[in-house]
């Protein structure tokens, strides 16, 4: 006879729905369809993106099977910090928050639907998480205690509807390293919805870059990377020379460290322009770690006299202040790459990083061992991006030519004139575009000939693809740079805007966000770049609110640099319906930006994709620009 056995198996559930559904319904039923439609679609996205599957829907409620629990807790934090940033950009009485609950357990399996006990009980702990919490069981914490950098409350055996025992359970909170459970939580501990929204409040009223989410770990935040992943940040190592002159020489040591173990996969670094926010200052370094979200920090100091060099540098615990591992370098000057390479790979030997094999190749590479080459590469470096004034721009690219004379094996040289040579033409200073352009093609290619191992050059080169309206290419050389050199933020920041300017607008989110979050507290020009380019991927996805809240709330129109970013501003305002907005937003580009029309602004005409530049066209025609 033929077995008629229920099929069984052990999975992940997890349930999710809206807290206070039929008030927001009786509310506005349109409005709140069209919430619940927008935030499904980020829900389902997430659910496929953490290889979770969708096996049933009513209404309000998602119900999805994971293969692991580790990736359904993970999925859950995301879905909250997503949701958590979409509504803070709606009134408080039309926000919506899901609750989720998580279990661990047998089900019963009939074609693609799950039944019994182990999907009740995840809907049992969705039913009372708070609304934008979650809640897992003792079975769901057992898997994910020691694996997820989170913390967790234990709020006891919980009776539940149609379930004959008590369900222990357990509620995910904000907290830089994972817990044991606690019977009783403290004041600190506990996140209430209230205070959440109180401080989400006022970091969007001073309009910061801090992209404060509680449900996701510091590290988390800042890397967007594994929670188990070692991270560190390198603080300005001080100058004790007496001369000010050799201030390029301590800071350069410093970020050829950071470049160094940005090279590292397994290793999350954060990038200099945040941690040069602490130059000159006294700090604590536990001050420093929580406020980067890192679990390590490294400082030191570099005094040379003549051809003598002394470097001492300490691995500091960024939880208690203790130093895990410190040294000082007596040596000749001429030894700086030894002793750079001596000091990364310390540090990876201390925090038990593994290294890839190509990774151990690329840390302990040298792109130049030329002294003198090298201090005039971190002299131009020190220089910075946009120059108004001719004579200091003709200064620095003799600076740059001076590198190539003096190591012509030395990539920087070439990827340093090939950046500023695609700057001057983008910042309209070139007598000859054209050439300039081509230039700077055939310098970045030899860049990239030289040494393939030197990230900076491959985003030179993803730069004047772009110029040259080749997206693809340079999509692919600035991947080439983040892969090369996985914490290099301003490498991810640059693949952000490439992608929305190939019309991948969704990529270009993550890239920018992912830029952000290696570089927490950026300093000038970059934190408007960083908001500027998540503006444009927003607005390019058709995602206008965000796009308007992002540029509104971190750009300053006062800024020189902000033109472009106010038309689209100006666009996403048309697409919105906020018609008087969008023409003040033109009116204040054109004052900036006098005699521009749409037969001659040339930015838009990035676009690779003829739709999406047709549609941003459109919608400049109708906020006032001039035909």
């Amino acid at each position: 006879m033929e077995e008629t056995g229920v099929k069984r198996k052990l999975t992940v559930i997890l349930a999710a729905d809206v807290e206070g559904y039929s008030r927001l319904m009786g509310a506005d039923e349109e409005a709140t369809l069209k919430t619940l439609g927008a935030y499904r679609g980020i829900i389902d996205g997430l659910i496929a993106r953490h290889d979770g599957r969708i096996f049933g829907t009513a209404g309000d409620s998602v119900v999805a099977e994971f293969g692991s629990a580790v990736e359904a807790v993970r999925c859950a934090m995301s879905i909250q910090e997503e949701l958590r940033v979409r509504n803070a950009e709606l009134v408080e009485d039309r926000r919506m928050r899901f609750r989720i609950g998580i279990n661990v357990g047998d089900v019963m399996v009939e074609n693609d639907n799950l039944f019994g006990d182990g999907v009740n009980v995840a809907a049992r702990l969705e039913s009372i998480a708070e609304g934008g919490g979650i809640c897992i069981s003792r079975s769901t914490f057992d898997q994910v205690k020691n694996k997820l950098s989170v913390g967790f409350e234990d709020i006891g055996p919980q009776e539940v509807k149609n379930i004959a025992e008590p369900v222990p359970a357990f509620r995910v909170v904000a907290g830089p390293v994972s817990v044991a459970a606690t019977k009783t939580p403290s004041a600190a501990r506990r996140w209430p919805m209230p205070a959440i929204a109180a401080v989400v409040a006022v970091i969007v009223a001073v309009g910061g870059l801090s992209w404060w989410q509680p449900w996701v770990t510091k590290v988390e935040r800042m890397a967007g990377l594994s929670p188990n992943k070692p991270s560190i940040a390198v603080l300005p190592f001080t100058n004790m020379s007496g001369d000010k002159d050799q201030e390029y020489f301590s800071d350069g040591i410093t970020e050829d460290i950071i470049t160094d173990l940005s090279k590292v996969s397994g290793l999350i670094v954060i990038a200099r322009n945040s941690s040069f926010k602490y130059k000159g200052k006294s700090v604590d370094v536990r001050v420093v770690a929580q406020d980067l979200g890192v679990g390590h920090v490294l400082e030191g100091s570099v005094r040379r006299s003549a051809d003598q060099l002394r470097i001492t540098v300490q691995l500091v615990d960024g939880k208690n202040g203790n130093h895990i591992w410190a040294e000082r370098y007596d040596r000749k000057a001429r030894d700086v790459f030894a002793i750079q390479d001596e000091i990364a790979g310390k540090v990876v030997a201390e925090l038990a990083v593994t290294l890839k094999a190509d990774e151990q190749e690329r840390l302990f590479r040298r792109h130049t061992n030329n002294l003198e080459a090298y201090e005039t590469y971190l002299r131009a470096r020190r220089m910075g991006g946009v120059i108004r004034d001719a004579g200091r721009r003709a200064e620095r690219m003799k600076l740059a030519e001076r590198i190539v004379e003096l190591d012509p094996k030395f990539a920087g040289g070439y990827e340093t004139i090939a950046s500023w040579l695609a700057l001057r033409v983008r910042q309209g200073q070139s007598a000859s575009p054209q050439a300039d352009i081509e230039r700077a093609f055939q310098l970045a290619q030899k860049a990239v000939a030289t040494d393939n191992t030197f990230a900076p050059s491959y985003s030179a080169l993803g730069n004047v693809f772009l110029m040259k309206g080749e997206h693809d290419k340079a999509v692919a050389a600035t991947r080439k740079a983040v892969r090369i050199q996985p914490s290099y933020a301003f490498g991810h920041a640059r693949l952000g805007y490439y992608l929305h300017w190939s019309g991948r607008a969704e990529e270009a989110i993550i890239a920018v966000k992912t830029a952000m979050r290696l570089d927490p507290k950026p300093k000038g020009r970059r934190r408007f770049t960083y908001a500027a380019y998540l503006g444009f991927g927003y607005f390019t996805a058709g995602r206008y609110q965000d796009a308007i809240a992002t540029l509104n709330r971190h750009y300053a129109f006062r800024v020189r640099v902000g033109s472009n970013s106010l038309c689209f501003l100006a666009a996403a305002y048309i697409a919105t319906g906020q018609d008087a907005k969008a023409h003040a937003a033109l009116k204040a580009f054109l004052v900036k930006k006098s005699g521009t029309t749409l037969g001659n602004y040339r930015h838009p005409r990035l676009y690779k994709r003829k739709k999406d530049l047709d549609q941003y066209q459109d919608l400049l025609r109708k906020a006032g620009m001039p035909e």
